[in-house]
C-alpha cells in the first residue's frame, strides 16, 4: 500500500487557537497535527505536514507533492472557496486528495459553500472538527488499498 500523506494547511489555520471556537474548537495547529498523525499512524500512514499563508507557496508545495507523497489531505482555508491557482495546482498535482473543514462550511455563509477544489477531491468531510482529519485518512486508505 501507498503510506505517504502530506497534510496541507492553508491561510489563518496557523491562528486556530484564535479563532471562533464555537467554528474550530480549542485547538492550535501543533496539537491538530499530533492528533491526525496518531490518527495516520493508525491508518498505517506515515504523515508530513505543511501550512503556510501564501497562496503561492501553497501552489509550491502542491507542484512538489507527487515527490514526497501517494496523498493528499487538504485545508486551504478561505483559499478553498476562491482560488483557482491552488485549484489548477492540484490537478497538476494528480493525487487522491480529501477536502477537509474544521467547521461545518455548508452551514455557515454563503461564500463559505462554494469550494473549487471539491470535484478534484476523493471527498470532504465538513464539520467533524478534529474527527474529521481521521474520516479523510480513511477515505484516503480506501483510494490507496
Amino acid at each position: 500500500m501507498k503510506n505517504r500523506v502530506e497534510v496541507m494547511h492553508g491561510v489563518n489555520l496557523d491562528m486556530l487557537e484564535r479563532r471562533p471556537s464555537e467554528h474550530y474548537g480549542h485547538i492550535s495547529l501543533p496539537e491538530l497535527e499530533v492528533r491526525i498523525n496518531r490518527f495516520a499512524h493508525e491508518l498505517g500512514f506515515e504523515a508530513t505536514f505543511s501550512q503556510t499563508n501564501h497562496e503561492g507557496e501553497f501552489c509550491e508545495l502542491l507542484h512538489r507533492a507527487p515527490e514526497m507523497a501517494d496523498a493528499l489531505v487538504l485545508n486551504p482555508g478561505a483559499w478553498t472557496h476562491y482560488s483557482y491557482a491552488i485549484r489548477d495546482a492540484l490537478e497538476v498535482a494528480a493525487l487522491p486528495a480529501v477536502e477537509v473543514h474544521l467547521s461545518d462550511v455548508d452551514g455557515r455563509e454563503e461564500w463559505r459553500q462554494v469550494s473549487v477544489i471539491r470535484e478534484l477531491c476523493v471527498g470532504t468531510v465538513s464539520g467533524k472538527g478534529v474527527e474529521g482529519y481521521r474520516d479523510a485518512l480513511a477515505m484516503l486508505k480506501e483510494k490507496l488499498s
